[in-house]
């Protein structure tokens, strides 16, 4: 009687179990590298258009006032900007790395401190260039 309980019961066994545990961490293994890239590249698009965003509005702000931006807090007081955006990288507004403006060729003073802006963080992207340098 209890050889026929033993072969009626139901359920897996652990060789069983641990194939489909071994499969499942084989596709996490290979689904959490292709996420990381993903969150990666996902930010690379994110910083590539804060940065075409500035770079569009230091040119608006000095066509519009004659001058460079002193700080980039003039573009938010000077409402170019809601507030400042995020750098995706070091997760803050307030390491964004400004460029001063070249002196022009004829001697003339440049009004204003901001010509251009990078990004704070000291990683390098995808494409091999930091992103203090993009």
């Amino acid at each position: 009687m209890t050889i026929r309980l033993l072969k009626q019961q139901k359920g897996f066994t652990l060789i069983e179990l641990m194939i489909v545990i071994t499969i499942i961490g084989i596709l996490a293994a290979i689904a959490v590298p292709n996420y990381q890239v993903g969150v990666i590249k996902a930010r690379e698009a994110v910083l590539s258009e804060a940065l075409f965003n500035f770079r569009n509005t230091i040119e608006q702000f000095n066509a519009d006032q004659g001058k460079y931006p002193d700080t980039l807090q003039d573009l938010v007081d000077k409402k170019y900007f809601r507030s400042l955006p995020m750098d995706p990288f070091t997760r803050k507004s307030d390491t964004w790395v400004t460029v001063a403006p070249p002196a022009p060729s004829d001697g003339s003073e440049v009004k204003g401190s901001i010509y251009d802006v990078h990004s704070g963080s000291n990683l390098v992207g995808t494409n091999g260039v930091p992103y203090n340098e993009w």
